[in-house]
């Protein structure tokens, strides 16, 4: 599967001139495929036990728990700083999860926000300068994933 990402204002972190990445390569496309593989199992495994209709954060810590119990590496909410011009903003960047150094993972429990989201997961990936990213959703009638390669 191709992942199509609009990068609009992302040239300088890519070093690219068109307007689009396209990563139609299926070897970029299985990067780190078994340690997305185990997170996703990691999610789902969440949502059998959880199912539907709680908030964020507690799909979270039973996240953090899955992950811990399968000895995988992880770093919960940390933050990056964001450059603006010649100064550093005062706030922070915070993403959910960064999974062994490797993968940024995003948690959400609304309905309809795959699409809505990947903006920011996109924004995740440009300041961490990792290049797979996942953005999970708990708040469908059955889990739902999208797997971002930068």
């Amino acid at each position: 599967m191709s992942i199509c990402v609009n990068l609009l204002y992302f040239d300088k972190f890519f070093k690219m001139t068109q307007n689009h990445l396209c990563d139609n390569n299926r070897e970029n496309n299985l990067l780190y495929e078994d340690l997305t593989y185990k997170v996703i199992g990691c999610c789902f495994e969440v949502y059998n036990v959880l199912g539907k209709g709680f908030s964020e954060v507690i799909y979270k810590d039973a996240l953090e728990h899955e992950l811990k119990q399968n000895k995988i590496p992880f770093k919960r909410e940390t933050g990056f700083v964001i450059e603006y011009k010649d100064i550093i903003l005062d706030r922070l960047y915070i993403c959910d999860f960064i999974v062994d150094e490797r993968v940024i993972l995003e948690v959400k429990a609304q309905e309809n926000v795959i699409s809505k989201n990947s903006q920011q997961l996109i924004n995740y990936l440009a300041v961490t300068k990792c290049r797979v990213g996942l953005l999970i959703n708990f708040g469908e009638s059955s889990l739902k994933y999208k797997r971002f390669i930068l």
